[in-house]
């Protein structure tokens, strides 16, 4: 017989107003949280999942969305209908929530203590000097380096991850009974990552309080939730015990999710999306080890398109009161080559220097010693104008396409720009037919010229972020993490895409990324960087397979498998 659930939800029904009605999006769900348990929720953005995580907390919008059907039941009652004032009593008490982004979430103008501290006066009767100990004891709990330290530092003085930490202790102060997390390893590196899943399943069985864990990565739910639900278009289309979902999936679209993730194992050609799944056209054509030696023995005998020779960028930060000069090498003694057509994966955790020698690559940020070869001319030293020439034959491709792209202009005019800029095609005429083949291209359409960033989905920024690198014919492309804000199935059909357009134009990339799953699947070799200098560089699956620097080992065992 099973225990009493300690959340129970029936039937519940979630509406957002769209003009003048709402209308569901979360369509009759109904689950159960047991005492002592782990859950998982897992579905791409816009499933439902995150909604209905915020119906738990009573934290839904007010005005613009309700609760239209069902029931909400919380230790016996029913918390679907309480008001704002009664929902304070248990909110953060008995049911806590750590968000998916830290920084966001934290009040840049307090203290990390002060933020937990907070929290501890609201909901208990601890002086002052009671509930700091407290808190440097939560500190101490979620593993914080320095907890006296950490407690008088501000958000924006500690790393990605000390920050998620710093969460957890606020959601764990009161001792809930239920711990909603929600997405919260998403932006963080791999092994940064293990530490957060590691840290959340030793704290649960410490104190045997209830998970609700969420996320879009079924792999990284196989690490630590005992039951898992997945969710698509606002309903649960399967749920069910973790291994069994995981390795006998009933739903084609949790076969899908599955399936869409590189394998560490099996190299595909191409990786299967859902929508693969759902046209049942799914075919699994293996890259063999043979094809791949006999591409990189004629890759190889060639000349270097880029090389990279002892290249250092360092920083000077001036501390106390005299203003004392601090170096900093960010990249340090870095030297690789890279060959016409490779895709060169670089990876390491946040802070180890990828992004700030991808920088170096582009000139964006002038390397402070060593060589930049790009067909054979030493970029670090030509001149301003040259400059501008090269950034016809290096682009990027940017980890965030919103930010990156101009809200005011049109993605035809954005796309259009850089090839008006440079020179290319004789009129604007020309440029717009050549902009509409590009977005057709990368799989939008003619009529998305006049529309603007807003109006599109994040996977269908990417795309246009890549139509506007590649509409100028670059011999370089530097992708920095422009993969890791998406969901696994956009994800599978970006990377389909990236490498399609290698295979038509002959694109090189440097592919920067924190996932070491996707990285493999990309990249003929992989470079892998540790505080600024480079720790291992080899074939993809030979480092993978054997590596052979401590470091490289930790990362890959830090994979979710």
């Amino acid at each position: 017989m099973l225990p009493t659930p300690l959340l129970s939800i029936k039937d519940l029904e979630i509406s957002f107003k769209r003009e003048k009605e709402f209308i569901p999006v979360v369509k009759t769900i109904s689950y159960d949280v047991f005492p002592n348990e782990i859950v998982g929720i897992v579905g791409e953005s816009g499933s439902g999942k995150s909604v209905s995580s915020l119906a738990v907390m009573g934290l839904l919008p007010e005005g613009i969305s309700k609760i239209s059907k069902g029931s909400i039941t919380f230790q016996g009652q029913d918390i679907a209908t309480l008001s704002n004032v009664a929902f304070r009593k248990i909110r953060g008490a008995k049911i806590s929530m750590i968000f998916q982004e830290p920084m966001s979430s934290l009040n840049p103008s307090l203290k990390c203590g002060e933020q937990v501290l907070e929290i501890l006066q609201e909901h208990t009767s601890l002086n002052n000097a009671q509930a700091k100990a407290e808190v440097l004891e939560l500190f101490q709990k979620v593993k914080l380096p320095l907890p006296e330290k950490i407690y008088n530092s501000y958000p924006h003085e500690i790393s990605g991850g000390q920050k998620q930490r710093v969460m957890i202790a606020m959601a764990i102060a009161c001792k809930p009974q239920l711990l909603i997390a929600d997405e919260p390893t998403t932006a963080l590196d791999v092994t940064v990552q293990k530490e957060i899943i590691l840290l959340l399943k030793e704290l649960q069985k410490e104190t045997q309080m209830s998970i609700l864990f969420i996320t879009h990565d079924l792999s990284l739910i196989s690490e630590i939730a005992n039951r898992v639900l997945v969710m698509y278009k606002g309903e649960i289309v399967e749920q069910g015990a973790t291994q069994q979902v995981f390795h006998h999936p009933e739903h084609i679209y949790t076969q899908a999710l599955i399936a869409s993730r590189p394998s560490l194992e099996v190299r595909l050609k191409r990786l299967p999306t859902i929508q693969d799944f759902l046209d049942k056209k799914v075919s699994a054509q293996e890259v063999t080890p043979e094809q791949r030696k006999v591409f990189h023995e004629k890759l190889y005998n060639t000349q270097p398109l880029l090389e990279v020779i002892n290249v250092e960028k360092e920083y000077f930060s001036s501390v106390g009161f005299l203003g004392k000069k601090i170096s900093f090498k960010a990249v340090n003694q870095v030297s690789f080559k890279l060959y016409e057509g490779e895709t060169l994966g670089l990876v390491g955790e946040s802070g180890c220097g990828k992004s700030t020698l991808g920088n170096a690559i582009l000139q964006l940020d002038k390397a402070t010693a060593g060589k930049i070869l790009f067909r054979g001319v030493d970029i670090t030293k030509i001149s301003k104008d040259e400059i501008r020439k090269l950034r016809k034959e290096i682009q990027i491709i940017f980890q965030d396409p919103y930010s990156s792209l101009n809200p005011k202009l049109t993605v035809g005019e954005a796309i259009l720009e850089p090839m008006q800029v440079h020179g290319l095609y004789a009129n604007y005429t020309e440029r717009k037919a050549k902009v509409i083949a590009i977005l057709e291209r990368v799989g939008l359409t003619a009529e998305h010229f006049s529309r603007y960033p807003h109006e599109f989905s994040g996977g269908q920024r990417q795309r246009i972020g890549i139509a506007r690198t590649i509409a100028l014919q670059p011999k370089l492309i530097v992708c920095d993490e422009s993969v890791s804000a998406l969901d696994i199935s956009v994800q599978a059909q970006v990377l389909n895409l990236l490498n399609e357009l290698k295979e038509d134009f002959g694109f090189t990339y440097i592919f920067i990324s924190h996932d070491l799953a996707v990285v493999k699947y990309m990249s003929d070799q992989v470079l892998v960087m540790n505080k600024g200098k480079v720790e291992e560089i080899n074939d993809a699956d030979e480092l993978y397979a054997h590596p052979k620097a401590e470091y490289t080992k930790k990362l890959i065992d830090s994979i979710p498998k």
